[in-house]
């Protein structure tokens, strides 16, 4: 199915696949020549230009040597600084400690709060080494399914409530917006999960890096900042390098909000965790100071393509269930009712050169679907496409 080729944008649209399959990175780097991968959440997109002037400046001035940061990097006031002007909310900076990805982040916090055996809840699908670290930190998964509504999904907030009161889970680890579904949950389905984490004491680990990718009409809320309660009770992980596309700066952070926590952070031996370098902490600042105007260019990019994913899917491909995403680049397809006989990511690679998510590391009940990432030119997005529709087109003799 084609339609008009819509003007391109400077930047974002002239992706020569080329340079792209030149690319170290692993999502174009693993698969073969003729594959086109739409799998691992990285965008096609290059780093923003505030980000490599600002990197260039600093590797022209040669001075890399050890920083200058007795109390914590610049990270922390620029985080602040960016949950007040994008949130109103009011995150102080010394409650903020730098890691280098969000994985670790989660790693830490279940460390410092919580012992093996101890019920963690978590909404599934989910993130895969999210539910990889609870398997191997032998922390107890409590799954709280999203459900496929008619809506979109939706978070069974009164199957956690029950579920954290018959396990006696001390966490809840939230994902918001919600990968890979690309939910945003509203204030009101906030205000009820923080009520039950107060009711059941819970700690919330609040997953928050697809923030800045949220589409309109839809408003991301930071969990802490909901109520004096909320942010005593919440851990927040964030990083610049989802929404500003620097997976390989490795720059995240954590804020603190119960005051035990951040003491026992802090009582850990200093170097234990490693610390992030300057230059990640260079790009991170560039991007949350200088790189505004290529974000809201990046999502009206993302915007076209999420309508012309869900407008194609529709169209040839009416079996295969999907919702408009509210947030992310990443559209999650229910498969199942197709029946092919064979696990779907394996259809798609085979018959359409086109490498996608397969469902089953996302959690229990997500075999049969398929995580597909639209972060991409129009053209290399069409193309996709095309492999997909070729795979799964109902008729097809294989």
């Amino acid at each position: 199915m084609r339609v008009t080729r819509p003007e391109p944008v400077p930047g974002f649209d002239d992706l020569g696949l080329d340079w792209l399959r030149a690319r170290h990175s692993v999502k174009w780097h693993r698969p073969g020549p003729r594959v086109l991968p739409a799998w691992v959440a990285d965008m096609d997109f290059p780093t923003p230009p505030a980000v490599v002037a600002a990197l260039r400046e600093a590797v022209e001035r040669r001075d890399l040597g050890y920083p200058d940061w007795p109390d914590g990097s610049p990270l922390r006031r620029a985080f602040a600084r960016r949950m007040q002007e994008r949130y109103a909310w009011e995150a102080p900076a010394d409650r903020v400690r730098e890691q280098t990805d969000l994985i670790q982040c989660l790693q830490l916090v279940l460390h410092l709060a919580t012992a093996a055996g101890d019920a963690v809840a978590i909404q599934t699908p989910n993130y895969p080494p999210f539910l990889a670290t609870l398997a191997t930190m032998d922390r107890r998964a409590v799954p709280i399914p999203m459900h496929d509504s008619a809506d979109g999904w939706r978070m069974d907030l009164a199957a956690l409530d029950t579920a954290v009161a018959e396990s006696g889970c001390k966490a809840l680890v939230l994902v918001n917006p919600h990968n890979p579904t690309g939910r945003v949950l509203t204030r009101a389905e906030l205000e009820e999960t923080a009520a039950i984490a107060r009711r059941h004491d819970l700690l919330v680990i609040s997953d928050e890096i697809h923030a800045e990718l949220v589409h309109e009409p839809h408003r991301h809320i930071p969990f802490a900042s909901l109520s004096p309660d909320a942010a005593a009770r919440t851990v927040t992980l964030t990083s610049a390098t989802k929404a500003f596309n620097l997976a390989a700066i490795r720059c995240a952070v954590t804020h603190y909000g119960p005051d035990r926590l951040l003491a026992l952070r802090d009582a850990q031996p200093p170097d234990l965790y490693g610390a992030v370098s300057p230059l990640s902490v260079i790009a991170t600042e560039a991007a949350w100071r200088e790189g505004d105007t290529w974000q809201r260019d990046l999502l009206a990019v993302l915007d076209r393509n999420r309508r012309r994913v869900h407008q194609v899917v529709s169209a040839e491909l009416p079996r295969l269930r999907h919702h408009l995403p509210e947030a992310t680049y990443l559209a999650w397809f229910d498969a199942r009712p197709l029946e092919i006989g064979e696990p779907p990511v394996e259809r798609v690679l085979r018959e359409g050169d086109v490498l996608l998510d397969g469902g089953s590391p996302f959690g229990p009940d997500a075999d049969g679907f398929l995580r597909l990432n639209f972060a991409t030119s129009h053209a290399v997005l069409e193309d996709i496409l095309d492999g997909l529709v070729r795979a799964l087109r109902p008729g097809r003799s294989h």
